[in-house]
């Protein structure tokens, strides 16, 4: 199968210093792969949270697949992200901590057509880490347009 599903929460990138990263599969109705593959789905405000020793991705978005007949999803539903053990309780370990929080990074398909999702160990950026981002994300423009030129 083609991998060129590639949903990203551009959001995590400016909000959070990313430290470490894992990549866990996702629990899915049939309806909800189907709806991934179409690339409607929005992570903006996902967000991962153990209950229990399960690690669990809220409020990631995923639209109703338009050729379903009576049998939809629940379009914001938690589904649950399958990790290996020593990777749970490491993530869950850290995320105790003060200033550490798990956000999901990108979902996409491995070669075999499985919904996979990119997840974090991230830190809160505060808002002078923000500005400096800005600064850099439009400098890195200004050469790019000189470079053009």
């Amino acid at each position: 199968m083609k991998n060129d599903i590639q949903i990203k929460n551009k959001r995590a990138y400016f909000d959070y210093h990313i430290i470490d990263k894992y990549n866990a599969g996702l629990a899915l109705l049939g309806t909800e792969i189907k709806a991934i593959r179409q690339g409607k789905a929005n992570m903006t405000d996902a967000f991962c949270m153990f209950i229990g020793n399960v690690l669990y991705v809220r409020n990631l978005h995923i639209s109703e697949y338009s050729h379903s007949s009576f049998h939809h999803h629940e379009i914001k539903r938690d589904r649950v992200l399958l990790l290996h053990k020593k990777e749970l309780k490491k993530l869950k370990v850290k995320s105790e901590e003060k200033g550490y929080t798990i956000v999901p990074l990108r979902i996409f398909t491995n070669e075999r057509g499985f919904a996979k999702i990119e997840i974090a160990l991230a830190q809160g950026k505060k808002e002078f880490d923000k500005r400096d981002s800005i600064k850099d994300r439009e400098s890195k423009r200004e050469m790019d347009r000189a470079m053009k030129v």
